[in-house]
């Protein structure tokens, strides 16, 4: 496993990260996540993403509590706060009194004293950036965090939250996590250099775009059994990525893969990490196999020559949306 700064910041992260959405706390066992997680441990993960929304906790419960048996220096812990905990009017958002609650729920979920990168899960237009910044800086000062970050938030908006914090003395967002792959690519016109500008690193999330990047789904084919696009309460957001337009590119980059010999899912993430701005690559499992095979991606270099052709399919793609 190789590991990378965030941004200009010192904090080092696994070049592969391991993620919790939809998996740990909800559709994986509480005894399998745990395997799960040890694995990625060992083999040299030491990036865990996570949320309070996720499993409207259950995900936090159940990173925190594989995790707990490690050293806590030993890895980085992150999560996120913005959608509803619950019904009333500040059980949402990023007011300084749901950051602070929040906080201290996730803490306790966690089972833990500091979370490394607490992140803003979105941008919340009804709160002045001030609040949000002075309140990070706040947990900061307490040393319940060490860093914050965001999540799918625009250019504008993270340079703007640079610049509140610049001019408050504050502790500025270090990280941005947002969707990122090869058949989602919009971070690259703006976002990318403007982080790259303000000293941002990107943990990108969805960098297999939930499975279509992995070879698995074929045109015209039935859906496999177990698969995430096969159960209604996952598939909401791996439909829209299913077309025939995009079946058809992963059957010209599985041919790629097989020329370099390696897997679909190692050319996507290695992909994703040929460019320096990309921290760390979230990944989702539901089995250890899943995490073997995505691990071998670290350090892997696709050749000059075969990144250029698969711009070539990739430009091609966009331009048939023209």
């Amino acid at each position: 496993m190789e590991y990378r700064k965030i941004g200009k910041w010192g904090i080092r992260v696994s070049e592969i990260g391991l993620g919790s959405w939809l998996t740990y706390g909800q559709s994986v066992s509480e005894s399998e996540s745990a395997k799960q997680i040890e694995y990625a441990y060992q083999y040299g993960i030491n990036f865990f993403d996570t949320a309070n929304v996720y499993g409207l906790g259950s995900g936090e419960e159940a990173v925190g509590k594989a995790l707990h048996k490690f050293r806590r220096d030993s890895y980085v812990l992150a999560t996120k706060l913005f959608f509803p905990m619950g019904d009333g009017p500040n059980d949402r958002g990023l007011s300084r009194k749901h950051i602070f609650e929040q906080c201290e729920s996730s803490l306790r979920r966690l089972k833990t004293d500091y979370i490394d990168i607490y992140q803003c899960h979105r941008y919340d237009p009804d709160v002045p950036l001030f609040e949000i910044v002075r309140a990070m800086d706040d947990l900061a000062r307490q040393g319940k965090i060490l860093y914050w970050g965001v999540s799918e938030w625009s250019s504008k908006q993270i340079e703007a939250a640079v610049d509140t914090a610049k001019g408050m003395n504050a502790l500025p967002p270090i990280s941005n996590q947002p969707r990122y792959n090869m058949l989602q690519r919009d971070i690259e016109e703006e976002v990318i250099p403007t982080c790259k500008k303000l000293g941002l690193g990107q943990v990108v999330f969805s960098p297999l775009a939930q499975g279509v990047l992995t070879g698995k789904y074929a045109i015209d084919k039935p859906l496999p059994e177990h698969s995430r696009a096969a159960d209604n309460r996952l598939s909401g957001f791996i439909r829209q990525s299913l077309t025939r337009e995009n079946l058809l590119l992963v059957e010209e980059l599985k041919a790629i893969a097989n020329e370099l010999n390696i897997s679909m899912v190692q050319l996507a993430l290695a992909w994703c990490l040929r460019l320096p701005e990309i921290s760390s690559t979230i990944i989702g499992a539901t089995s250890i196999n899943h995490i073997e095979d995505n691990q071998k991606a670290s350090g892997l270099k696709i050749p000059r020559e075969v990144l250029d052709r698969i711009s070539d399919f990739l430009n091609n793609r966009v331009m048939s949306h023209k």
